[in-house]
């Protein structure tokens, strides 16, 4: 248990930083990255679910993530900027999500592996397709800005003084921005949590049943197709929540910040890094790969100025090849953790 232990300890540690974020990182990029981790966090953690506990390979995560961004986007374009607005719309999202995660799951569950996976990627890929044809709805290729409840304005006064000015706390205003970033913190605390607590329960381990060998558990009365299509839906409705709150903090959607298939890259490369079938390893996934993304770039400037007298060494360092550095990363992370990074620490910390 000991492995176990340590990545639930180190997941903790990045909820608790995740948690204090904006008095810890006071700069307007910091906030941005932190709401970006904890999204993802439950975006994978639902991609988890599939294909980590029950072995089913989807392409079409990001489309249920576009659905619920954009469900939440087009309802506060068009019907206003309130509560009422967005939980149309994300219920919109969500209600879209569900119809085509249930049409998808009887239709095309019952093949196997990679025609499964082709058929999710078509399926993706009309949607992004319609996203970028259908501008009266969805703004096509330059997307939809939009203002979203009052509260969540960066102007927007949480706590004021005698004076009629914000509060400070910790040197931080209490304004909209705060109140923006704890809104979707806590939405996705409480997603991942929903996740644990499914793999936890019976149906988790039925889950795992099915992915250890999906005849036997056939064979022994459970039914795979249905249970197959229940998961598919769950973490599809998670998919198109996380969208919605997305979409909250952005204030923006368009295909690249929803559709794009270099999201679903993305989600690939975090359950990976992070280890399939571990859920916390999706906290340690999400949070390696946004800060890599964000923050490479800048590590290895510093790293080509500080060797700026040694031959060859600043152009291999130059800032425009982080892409290159990061896929190097990425080989030696699957190398020496072929399991993922929770993954192979619960594997060889239990195994003592």
């Amino acid at each position: 248990m000991k492995g176990t232990l340590t990545v639930k300890t180190a997941s903790l540690a990045i909820w608790a930083v995740l948690l204090f974020a904006p008095f810890l990182f006071q700069d307007v990029r910091s906030m941005e990255v932190a709401a970006r981790i904890a999204v993802f966090i439950a975006l994978v953690a639902s991609y988890d679910l599939l294909i980590g506990y029950t072995g089913i390979v989807s392409f079409a995560h990001t489309m249920f993530f576009g659905f619920g961004a954009y469900g939440a986007a087009i309802s506060l374009k068009h019907i206003g900027a309130g509560w009422g607005a967005l939980g149309l719309g994300a219920l919109a999202g969500v209600a879209v999500s569900l119809v085509i995660a249930v049409l998808i799951g009887l239709l095309s569950l019952r093949v196997k592996a990679i025609f499964f996976a082709m058929i999710t990627l078509a399926a993706a890929s009309v949607v992004l397709v319609l996203a970028q044809q259908l501008s009266g709805l969805t703004g096509g290729e330059d997307g939809i800005t939009y203002k979203t409840p009052a509260i969540f304005k960066t102007a927007a006064k949480l706590m004021v003084d005698e004076d009629g000015k914000v509060v400070r706390l910790m040197g931080v205003k209490l304004n909209g921005k705060l109140a923006a970033y704890y809104f979707v913190f806590v939405t996705a605390a409480l997603m991942f949590w929903m996740m644990l607590r499914i793999t936890g329960s019976p149906l988790g381990t039925v889950l795992k049943a099915i992915r250890e060998n999906e005849a036997r558990a056939e064979g022994i009365g459970y039914k795979v197709v249905a249970y197959r299509t229940a998961v598919f839906c769950i973490a599809a409705v998670t998919a198109s929540l996380a969208g919605s709150v997305y979409a909250v903090w952005l204030k923006y959607t368009g295909p690249d910040t929803a559709l794009s298939f270099t999201i679903m890259i993305d989600i690939l490369l975090m359950v990976v890094i992070g280890g399939m079938g571990t859920m916390w390893g999706a906290v340690i996934g999400a949070t390696a790969l946004v800060m890599a993304q964000y923050y490479l770039r800048d590590l290895m400037e510093a790293a080509s100025t500080a060797v700026a007298s040694v031959p060859v060494l600043p152009d291999l360092l130059a800032p425009e090849r982080w892409l290159l550095w990061l896929g190097i990363i990425f080989i030696l992370l699957v190398y020496f953790f072929p399991s993922g990074i929770a993954g192979t620490i619960i594997n060889k910390g239990d195994a003592k």
